[in-house]
Parts: structure tokens; sequence; C-alpha cells
């Protein structure tokens, strides 16, 4: 008896869910991480938040904020704003873990809905 059998590449499977390096999927992740950062990110006169957006390559898998104190605002935001967290907001330190702690299973689950796939929690 003699079974024949006959897979796709890996890449084009992946191609098929648009889970290709810089594909629909990756561009539609960076950009909701972007979006949903936004309230969490320290904001004075908008220059960091504006960084996040001109220094992420959207498709990439990394979002950048290029500012030259975003790191400095990353460690040590004080959150005294008028949105920041000492306030009851958002806006303060380590914005994207504390943001992915909030949203992570809406992104993942708008991912999966990107590449036809579901997420059940």
């Amino acid at each position: 008896m003699n079974i024949k059998t006959s897979f796709k590449s890996d890449l084009s499977m992946l191609k098929k869910r648009n889970l290709e390096t810089g594909g629909a999927v990756q561009k539609i992740v960076d950009s909701e991480v972007l979006r949903r950062s936004d309230p969490y990110v320290p904001f004075k006169s908008g220059a960091l938040k504006k960084s996040g957006i001109l220094g992420t390559k959207i498709g990439s898998g990394l979002v950048v904020y290029n500012s030259p104190y975003a790191k400095r605002q990353f460690y040590n935001n004080a959150g005294k704003g008028k949105q920041g967290t000492a306030s009851g907001g958002l806006r303060g330190k380590k914005w994207f873990p504390r943001m992915m702690a909030d949203h992570k299973n809406d992104i993942i689950r708008t991912a999966a809905d990107a590449a036809g796939g579901r997420y059940e929690k």
C-alpha cells in the first residue's frame, strides 16, 4: 500500500493567513499596540506620543518611541500630570507593560480575526 501526501510550504500557509513577515496581520498588531498605548503614554506637549507614531514602521513588529527622553520617561515618569497615574489616570511610566496587562486579549483577538482564526480565552 502506497500513500502519497503533499504539504504546502510553511511560507505559503503563512501567506494564506496574512501571517508573513510584514503582512497584514503584523500591520494590524503594530497599529493596535500604538492605538491602545496612546492613553498610557505620558503627555505634556504630545512629542513623546508623536515619536511612537513616527518612529514605528508599521508591519515591522517593533514599536519604537524615538524621542531623546523616551527611555527616561518610560522608567522614571511620576505620572503627576492631569491624566497621570498619580491622579487616577493611565498616563505614566512603563506604559507598554501596563497596556498589555489591560488589552493583551483584545489585541490577540483582533489578530486572530484578521488571520481568519479565532481566539478563545
